[in-house]
């Protein structure tokens, strides 16, 4: 049985979540967040940011807190580069 790539981001990102459960949620989704920035392609972060504004149902809370930085640093980027 195959996945589509969105479910798959989501058992990945939920999996990077619960591996970081050691940590206060804070500082849990902030190293999921770093995670995710650094490693995965822009393709992957532009898609779990579509599935988090759709309302990101299946993500783990701190995964979807993780979420929302990934999309404000994205967000953060772009107006960065429009405005050069």
């Amino acid at each position: 049985m195959s996945h589509s790539p969105v479910e798959t981001l989501i058992k990945m990102i939920n999996q990077i979540a619960a591996n970081n459960r050691a940590y206060e949620d804070k500082e849990a989704a902030e190293r999921v967040a770093s995670h995710i920035k650094r490693f995965w392609a822009r393709k992957m972060k532009e898609d779990l940011v579509e599935y988090l504004d759709a309302g990101g149902a299946e993500l783990d809370p701190i995964a979807k807190d993780a979420a929302e930085q990934v999309k404000s640093g994205m967000q953060q980027a772009a107006a960065t580069k429009q405005a050069v």
